[in-house]
């Protein structure tokens, strides 16, 4: 079959979500894109559980389906999604998680978009958390970003400076992810014990330091899933932190002097928090009160690499 034929590429990197991952292949092989016109990479990022038995049963009975499995031993999300953009065909790069689940017509969107806007420097997508069982009393719109809820406007819009899709659903071409050299591999994500994470926020700003614009359709849509049971404060320090250890990295990567105002950024934003807090507190929703201050105290941390 003529590689030609490959209109998008959409590389998923997995670790240890076995128990997911079927669904989200599911998803993709539902899509109102003919097969024909897309392949799907899936790159094993040290997994151990039984990610790739299952990876390799799917390829044999969905054999009108165009699945690459490989793996990949450098941890992290930057190095996976690197290797699998490497092998793709294709003049779009697609990433998805692998426990996320997308829209029927979710690539022929795409495409069709692309069509419509062949010089777009990339696009993002609308993130929809899929609770299990159901969204927790304390969650908020200010907290929630930490488990992928992303909904940046109503219509189609570029973003603006300092905005940028969520790594669950960002397409780019594939000359221009060449062109700047692919994710950063010093903001690996999870890593270990640790988050350093911030690698599609760096990426996007390196694009748009370029003069590329960036888009938002919230038509194009995927359902992440989000088991509540997991939402302990060790993960939630976790995520939170690892915005700021990326934050640390990456602003240190430019200079000094950039590090320092990310602090006064992050203490602002610490403050503003706790009037947050109060405010949840006097309309009687103290459950969302702690979590919005917890978030930017952790973030803070992991600024500072505590």
């Amino acid at each position: 079959m003529s590689n030609k034929a490959i209109q998008i590429s959409v590389i998923i990197c997995t670790y240890n979500r076995a128990l997911y991952l079927t669904d989200a292949l599911d998803s993709l092989y539902r899509q109102t894109l003919p097969r024909l016109h897309f392949e799907v990479i899936v790159v094993n990022n040290n997994s151990t559980d039984n990610t790739e038995y299952l990876c390799k049963q799917y390829i044999d009975a969905h054999p009108d389906m165009q699945i690459i499995y490989l793996n990949e031993k450098e941890q992290g999300a930057s190095f996976a999604r690197n290797t699998g953009a490497a092998l793709a065909t294709s003049p779009l790069l697609c990433f998805m998680d692998d426990d996320a689940i997308a829209n029927d017509d979710y690539l022929s969107r795409i495409v069709q978009f692309f069509e419509s806007y062949p010089g777009a420097g990339g696009l993002g997508g609308k993130i929809i958390p899929r609770y299990i069982p159901t969204a927790p009393e304390w969650m908020s719109r200010y907290v929630s970003s930490m488990v992928g809820n992303f909904d940046y406007a109503p219509q189609l819009a570029a973003f603006k400076p300092g905005k940028y899709p969520l790594e669950s659903n960002m397409i780019v071409p594939k000359s221009l992810f060449d062109t700047i050299g692919g994710f950063n591999t010093a903001l690996p994500g999870v890593k270990g014990e640790l988050r350093i994470g911030g690698e599609g926020k760096d990426f996007f700003f390196r694009l748009q330091a370029l003069g590329h614009i960036i888009y938002y359709d919230p038509h194009i849509i995927v359902h992440h899933v989000v088991e509540v049971a997991k939402l302990t404060p060790a993960y939630l320090y976790r995520v939170a932190s690892g915005y700021g250890r990326g934050e640390r990295v990456r602003t240190l990567q430019k200079s000094r002097l950039a590090y320092l105002f990310k602090i006064v950024e992050y203490l602002f934003k610490l403050g503003a928090s706790f009037i947050l807090g109060i405010l949840y507190l006097l309309r009687r929703q103290s459950a969302k009160s702690w979590p919005v201050i917890r978030f930017r105290i952790d973030a803070l941390k992991g600024l500072f690499n505590l």
